[in-house]
């Protein structure tokens, strides 16, 4: 693993990260994504990205949100960890996939319809097991919160 990786993971176990990283890092995501027309996503250089537009859970309007994500079998499914940098509550997206599961995403400078999937029980816990071998500092934030981290795998429509 290359150091900065290791630094990096390090960073982001921490509580003054998870205080300021929600501020800054889905905005510069944003941004670059838009001025690189979609083929680009800051964070994506850490973890693989993708940019989720869902229909918000009471408004029914798009929400676009820039998502750090588990590509499996080579881009075909996603999961999305949400994790909220570890803060105490589910982070919005999460509960606007719970409503309106089918969503886009921007992967790879493509856009494409997926239906999202709240994982539970041992598919769940299997998906946990790899996500924490994806990326460590995901055990860091679960263990500083009472809720159970929600996992989402997305499939395309």
């Amino acid at each position: 693993m290359a150091p900065g990786v290791k630094l990096m993971q390090k960073v982001s176990s921490t509580v003054l990260f998870a205080k300021i990283a929600p501020h800054f890092i889905p905005a510069l995501d944003k941004a670059v994504h838009k001025l690189t027309r979609g083929k680009v996503i800051l964070s994506a250089q850490m973890l693989p990205g993708v940019i989720l537009t869902a229909k918000g859970a009471r408004t029914g309007e798009p929400r676009t949100t820039p998502l750090a994500c588990m590509p499996e079998h080579g881009g075909a499914t996603w999961i999305l960890i949400g994790s909220n940098f570890g803060r105490p509550g589910h982070p919005a997206w999460t509960g606007n996939l719970l409503k309106n599961p089918d969503a886009d995403v921007s992967w790879q400078g493509r856009d494409i319809p997926v239906r999202a999937r709240l994982l539970a029980g041992e598919e769940r816990a299997e998906a946990w097991q790899a996500v924490l071998r994806f990326w460590p500092p995901y055990a860091t934030y679960q263990a500083r919160i009472e809720r159970e981290i929600r996992l989402f795998r997305l499939e395309r429509r």
